[in-house]
């Protein structure tokens, strides 16, 4: 079962290990070394864009399906999300991005891309003179989020960013500003908000089936590979488990309390002599305080297997375990008798084509994405504050 993505495509020598189980990106760590240089990818990363007026900022006509290139060809973008434009409305795939060419002749092939809308990271600004493409999905490492970013919103494109949306405040308000600036939209990949189980959970709680939430409990966490894939980099991921896994829980007591962290706690346990952790953390558990007195214990691993969330109220609870997998979600509750099994309102997609669809249709009617870049810095700001709260031992208000 897996729960996040791998962005391979990016890295050279790496086989990473999967952003869901050994079951999440070991997850994929079975696949093919990259052929791409780090130094190339970078450095075509941290290029400047065009400058200038976007030619690319083309109208999208009423009843077209919008088209997407994917940046970067690793096991999330190639076995998850690309198969899903099959079942999308409003959304196709229209481009590729890659700095390995196998990949961009193996897929482009599978998928009827011409040539001349595959790039490599070098050629991309070129996609500002492609009116086939409306959207970037950059699929990178973590500190690629913030160049492709811009470069694609100068290009005239909207963009659709993995989370965690960038490596620092900083660079999450640099995105926002340079799609403020192009007139575009940005939305951040936290797919787990289109997942029928997510969304029942979060309709419970809006509804008031709990009564005022008091407590969530999250557990996000995985056992990780390869101690030279890029996750355990601190330059390409920003940090450890938190940035990868832990996101889930952080989102998680977000969107289910429906407020934002006022307070932070947290506490680090990594084991320096591991081979992997030498340069990031492995477990990082959180707890958060919110306006109305709520509360959220968190936690992030890298060196254990939990999927799962609870979260309660004065009538009772909800939880899913899986919560936040690829597949397999179950959930519980207990409403006002015993605990049960609960099955959620049935969905028309899968959280996978309904993100990519959900972009295309804010494009298409002027609404803004429920998941935008203010969601995606918002998250940012509270991590920075976890990382500061374990590093100084003490509460950090926000």
């Amino acid at each position: 079962m897996r729960i996040r993505r791998g962005r391979r495509d990016a890295v050279h020598h790496l086989q990473p290990s999967r952003g869901a189980g050994a079951h999440q990106d070991q997850r994929a760590g079975a696949l093919a070394m990259e052929t791409i240089s780090k130094r190339s990818l970078l450095a075509a990363g941290l290029a400047a864009g065009v400058a200038g007026l976007p030619r690319g900022a083309f109208a999208a006509q009423p009843g077209r399906k919008l088209g997407y290139a994917i940046l970067g060809l690793g096991y999330y973008a190639t076995r998850i999300i690309m198969p899903r434009f099959a079942e999308c409305e409003h959304s196709r795939l229209a481009a590729l991005v890659s700095g390995t060419p196998e990949k961009l002749k193996t897929y482009g092939e599978q998928y009827g891309i011409p040539e001349t809308h595959r790039y490599s990271y070098e050629t991309f600004d070129r996609i500002i003179d492609n009116p086939d493409v409306d959207i970037v999905y950059v699929i990178t490492p973590n500190s690629l989020h913030r160049p492709f970013t811009e470069r694609a919103a100068r290009a005239g494109k909207h963009v659709m960013c993995e989370k965690p949306m960038a490596n620092t405040v900083a660079d999450c308000e640099a995105m926002i500003a340079a799609c403020k600036k192009a007139g575009r939209k940005l939305m951040i990949g936290y797919r787990s908000r289109f997942q029928a189980h997510n969304i029942e959970a979060i309709k419970l709680v809006r509804d008031g089936a709990l009564g005022p939430v008091r407590t969530v409990v999250t557990d996000h966490g995985f056992t990780i590979g390869d101690p030279k894939q890029w996750r355990l980099n601190r330059a390409l991921a920003g940090g450890g488990s938190l940035m990868d896994i832990g996101i889930y829980s952080l989102n998680a007591a977000r969107y289910l309390t429906g407020e934002e962290p006022v307070a932070v706690n947290a506490v680090e346990s990594t084991d320096r002599s591991d081979p992997r952790f030498g340069e990031v953390e492995d477990i990082i558990n959180f707890q958060l305080l919110f306006p109305s007195g709520a509360t959220a214990n968190c936690v992030s691993a890298y060196s254990v297997n939990c999927n799962r969330y609870r979260v309660s109220g004065p009538k009772g609870w909800v939880e899913i375990d899986p919560a936040t997998s690829y597949q397999g979600q179950a959930m519980r509750a207990q409403l006002g008798g015993p605990p049960a099994p609960r099955e959620p309102a049935p969905q028309p997609k899968n959280q996978f084509s309904a993100q990519l669809d959900h972009l295309s249709e804010c494009i298409l009617t002027g609404r803004e994405p429920i998941v935008g870049g203010d969601d995606g810095l918002k998250d940012l700001r509270v991590i920075e504050a976890i990382y500061r709260a374990a590093r100084e031992g003490r509460t950090v208000k926000l």
